[in-house]
């Protein structure tokens, strides 16, 4: 890639990653290029979709996700590196209005550009599960796809919530609902 076309792309990142984090992921397009100072065609020819542009902007959050799992596998209270790791998810989901529901389509779409590297980060989520699990501080019957699945419904639910407190709160009875028999 050339250097002018390399810095319009981060540019491009850049003014997605804000006009998602004040509009939404269904944030304009249009207004994202001219907030980059790049016309509409540079912006489709970087991002062809609006699914490409959401994927290349999650990157840096997989990547911290990954990063923070691996991080706290070495953590001496298993079930306190599980809750640690699904708030930081909790977080980061919220971050762009709309972008639990993404998320999920990302993650039922092999043709996707992020859905291998989306395997990965939950492998390494599963794996605080798994620990947690054989420590005997969380149910044995615990399933990480379904653990996952209800922190991005309480994204969803609390994404426009004027207490933001909740999420935390809601979090909390998950971890409670984890505690063994």
């Amino acid at each position: 890639m050339r250097a002018d076309a390399h810095r319009n792309a981060e540019r491009l990142l850049a003014a997605a990653k804000t006009a998602f984090a004040e509009h939404g992921v269904s944030a304009s397009l249009e207004d994202i290029a001219r907030d980059a100072g790049v016309g509409i065609g540079t912006l489709y020819r970087h991002f062809p979709t609006r699914q490409a542009l959401l994927e290349a902007v999650l990157w840096d959050f997989l990547e911290a996700l990954r990063a923070q799992a691996m991080d706290l596998l070495t953590s001496p209270s298993p079930v306190d590196a599980l809750a640690a790791w699904l708030r930081f998810v909790l977080v980061r989901a919220t971050a762009y209005h709309g972008l639990a529901a993404e998320f999920e389509t990302i993650l039922r779409d092999e043709g996707s550009t992020v859905w291998a590297f989306c395997l990965d980060v939950l492998a390494a989520g599963e794996e605080l599960l798994t620990r947690a699990k054989q420590s005997g501080s969380v149910r044995a019957d615990a399933d990480f796809t379904d653990l996952v699945k209800l922190v991005s419904a309480i994204a969803w639910a609390t994404e426009k919530t004027d207490d933001p407190a909740r999420p935390d709160r809601l979090l909390a009875l998950v971890m409670d609902g984890l505690r063994p028999r």
